[in-house]
């Protein structure tokens, strides 16, 4: 039997302050995490304080679009 849409969806959070910095000009790239979410308990874009090695310290990682 085939399900309806999923309730966990897989989304990509990305380091707020590398991309709003476009990209210190002492870092490599911009920090991206892996994680899911629950559609129906978070309907609303995630953000997670996560580390960023970067940054090379804890920052707001916000979902993107994929």
């Amino acid at each position: 039997m085939a399900k309806g849409k999923d309730v966990r969806i897989p989304v990509i959070l990305e380091c707020t302050a590398c991309v709003r910095n476009g990209v210190n000009k002492a870092s490599t790239g911009i920090s991206r995490y892996i994680t899911q979410k629950n559609r129906h308990n978070t309907p609303n874009r995630l953000e997670l304080l996560k580390f960023c090695p970067y940054c090379y310290k804890h920052t707001i990682h916000a979902e993107i679009k994929k």
